[in-house]
């Protein structure tokens, strides 16, 4: 690891910037997705398949919520403090993106220790609230004991990467978990199957996967190569710093928490209306919009540092040209992957199970689930240039917007006027997606032209 990792974000081609940052970002974002997808892959060939692996499959895709809370912690201090530190880096003021950084740190260890308790001591009450059935409520719980223990790692781990991507190391972001996601691949089987420990040793390879890569995070934070340094002095929360911080960190919290309760909206209502196979096809359909957000996500990841260091610098030309090269590329993708859904959804469900039954119904839902993804790279180009402006209410609201005033709502409101009421609420995504994207377009085409126009004025 060396300096010549890092890329200057005040000048060259804004284009080859974004692809140099984002590629690698991206890289990280669907290697990341393997922790939770390779599990159940591997949990959902468990034999025999058409009971114990069916049955754990729901039972993982349960304990699914919980690791959204614990990953919605970690964009909380991450996603709310880096974008102030790639700003306070671009005013020319080191020290202070040292101080948020060491500020945060701070507060995601006090996190993970809270919710590593409150998880082991509540694990069946919180999975039998999100969904959990009689019958697969024993692999959920075995499961969920185990990943509890992990917290802290995955609270260092993804909160402390943001903050290496921010400074340019994205090729170091990548790596951290790179070495986690293949750690993980090589222990599943040999955990599952070789140990015969089944969902116990898919939760416990996860956990020493993250111990690994939150070990590389702190090697390289305290290090000589880093910009931002981790000191001593910078680890006492103060709360001018960390206020700030939770302020702009709401909004990638909400929008990830919230999928949180709407699996559990999801899973309670699909539990009703279609049984325990709708239940194991909604852990299929959201590992597969696990796909469909990370990339993006990591797109926007890799155009927060250029956006908010030339923000705090006052160029108004490069945080446009950044926002054009990202808004294209969020939406080419979006529309290749809602395309590949709707030819070849059955492709998709037989990564998971081999279940013929589970297949098909998995292959229905997902063309219903999934009919607005075309057009969902706007949302997430808009709402995530809020965040790296530094714009803290409006891409709060936009959070709610979408998930609390729109979706869940809707997952309960629309089997009021269908017959098939499962097909109901999996319709309620495409339908709130398609007024969310309206309503953020509208309001970023405003804001941020009125932004940039601010920034034009003498200082």
């Amino acid at each position: 690891m060396n300096r010549s990792q890092q890329v200057d974000l005040g000048s060259g081609s804004v284009g080859r910037l974004l692809f140099s940052l984002a590629v690698p970002t991206i890289t990280s974002q669907i290697v990341n997705m393997l922790y939770n997808i390779v599990d159940r892959v591997y949990i959902g060939h468990m034999a025999p398949v058409e009971t114990v692996g069916k049955l754990a499959l729901g039972g993982v895709g349960v304990c699914l919520p919980v690791i959204m809370i614990v990953s919605a912690f970690a964009a909380l201090l991450a996603m709310g403090g880096a974008p102030r530190a790639s700003i306070a880096e671009g005013r020319g003021d080191l020290a202070e993106a040292e101080r948020i950084m060491g500020n945060c740190f701070t507060m995601l260890v006090a996190v993970g220790l809270v919710l590593t308790v409150v998880f082991r001591v509540f694990s069946r009450p919180i999975l039998l609230a999100f969904g959990a059935s009689g019958n697969n409520i024993s692999y959920a719980v075995d499961y969920m004991n185990i990943y509890a223990i992990g917290t802290l790692f995955v609270q260092v781990t993804l909160g402390m990467n943001a903050y290496i991507t921010a400074q340019g190391f994205s090729m170091v972001s990548m790596k951290t978990v790179l070495i986690g996601a293949v750690l993980n691949t090589i222990l599943d089987p040999i955990f599952i199957f070789g140990l015969g420990l089944g969902v116990r040793g898919a939760a416990l390879a996860t956990i020493l996967s993250q111990a690994v890569s939150a070990a590389w995070v702190l090697r390289f934070i305290t290090g000589p190569q880093t910009k931002w340094r981790l000191r001593k002095i910078y680890l006492r929360p103060q709360a001018e710093v960390v206020l700030p911080a939770l302020a702009l960190g709401l909004s990638p919290f909400i929008m990830q928490s919230t999928e949180s309760l709407i699996a559990v909206c999801f899973n309670r209502s699909l539990l009703r209306y279609g049984g325990d196979v709708a239940v194991s096809a909604m852990a299929v359909l959201t590992s597969i919009m696990q796909f469909a957000m990370m990339p993006l996500q990591g797109l926007t990841q890799g155009a927060q540092p250029i956006v908010s260091y030339n923000y705090g610098a006052r160029n108004p030309h490069r945080v446009r040209r950044a926002f054009k090269c990202l808004l294209a590329s969020c939406v080419a993708y979006s529309l290749t992957l809602w395309l590949l859904v709707q030819l070849l959804p059955s492709l998709f469900a037989r990564m998971f199970t081999p279940d013929l039954e589970l297949i098909d119904y998995t292959a229905w839902a997902l063309r219903i689930y999934m009919g607005a993804t075309g057009i969902f790279g706007i949302q997430v180009a808009c709402q995530q240039t809020f965040v790296a402006l530094g714009n803290a209410k409006t891409s709060l609201f936009l959070a709610v917007l979408r998930k609390i005033i729109l979706l869940i709502p809707l997952i309960y409101i629309l089997p009021n006027f269908f017959a098939d009421k499962a097909f109901a609420v999996f319709l309620a995504e495409p339908v709130a997606d398609i007024l969310a994207v309206c309503t953020t377009a509208t309001m970023f085409f405003f804001q941020f032209r009125r932004s940039m126009e601010q920034l034009e004025q003498p200082s």
